[in-house]
Order: structure tokens, then C-alpha cells, then sequence
């Protein structure tokens, strides 16, 4: 049988404890397996976290640390769809916590370097297809915000005049 899983190069070696982190803090996560390093590993120290198995809410994913030769940027993200509001503002907190950085329309990037949107599933059914004037007064107002705020995506939605921050 045939099988895909993420697979991420931790260059600042911290592929175990970003595990971890998202284990104790993303329901359905955990870490699954970690490897040590032997000698001779380009990268790596003997006995080290080498490679680490964990999930993300149900999605298996593999972690390396082999040192700085490749790094995580943006062109690899976790889009983590939430329920409500206090999700939003609850993941967005901690995963941008402790050295994360906050970015534009839902997107951060964490303490470990892995980016992630955090996106209410109510931005999803507010733009909708992009296909009505409602629908692109609410993405037009998603695309003034770094974390998404429900309120104001449904004020926008409505027509309302909304002053995004």
C-alpha cells in the first residue's frame, strides 16, 4: 500500500520539541516516534532527535533535523480550520507565543519556523465561491487582517462599513 506524509527539515534541530508543542497543544496530536541520531549523520550528533514521527490533528508527519542546509519557510503551511472565534484567538495565541511571528490574513509562523492559517470555518462559507459582492467584501476584508476576527468578516459581509486594524 501506498502512503504520503509530510515531511519537514528542521534546521534549527527542533523537530522533537516542536512536536511536542503541537501534541500538547493541537487536539488529535502526538508524538509518535523519535529516532536518535548514530554517528556519521551528516549534521547531526550522536544521540540526538533525529528524526521524529508525530501527527498534527489526525495528519501523520515526519520531522528531520540534519541541520541548517535546508530550512521552513512559507511555501509549506498547516491551514488549521477552526470552529469559532475563541479557537481563532486561542491557537492564534499560542502558536504565535514565545518567539511565533504574526502575519497577514490568518497566517503566522510559529516558534519553530512552521507557518500555519489559522482559519474559521465561517471565513470559509462568508467568501463562499468569490462569486457575489458580499462574498468579496468579505475576503477584501480578510485580506486587511493578520489575525481573522468573525465579527468584523460578518460586518463586512453585510455591508457594514468595518475599519480593520
Amino acid at each position: 500500500m501506498v502512503s504520503v506524509r509530510n515531511h519537514l527539515w528542521f534546521g534549527n534541530n527542533k523537530a522533537e520539541e516542536a512536536a511536542r508543542f503541537y501534541a500538547a497543544t493541537i487536539p488529535g496530536s502526538s508524538v509518535d516516534r523519535v529516532v536518535e541520531a548514530v554517528e556519521g549523520i551528516p549534521g547531526a550528533n550522536p544521540g540526538d532527535p533525529f528524526i521524529v514521527e508525530f501527527t498534527v490533528a489526525g495528519l501523520p508527519v515526519t520531522g528531520l533535523n540534519a541541520g541548517p542546509a535546508f530550512t521552513l519557510n512559507e511555501a509549506f503551511s498547516f491551514y488549521l480550520s477552526v470552529d469559532s472565534q475563541e479557537e481563532v484567538d486561542r491557537f492564534w495565541d499560542a502558536l504565535t507565543a514565545d518567539g511565533g511571528e504574526p502575519g497577514p490574513c490568518g497566517w503566522l509562523k510559529d516558534r519553530y519556523g512552521v507557518s500555519w492559517q489559522v482559519v474559521p470555518k465561517r471565513l470559509e462559507e462568508l467568501c463562499g465561491d468569490y462569486t457575489t459582492e458580499a462574498n468579496m467584501r468579505a475576503t477584501n476584508a480578510m485580506l486587511k487582517m493578520g489575525k481573522i476576527d468573525i465579527p468584523t468578516l460578518e460586518a463586512a459581509y453585510r455591508g457594514e462599513d468595518v475599519t480593520v486594524s
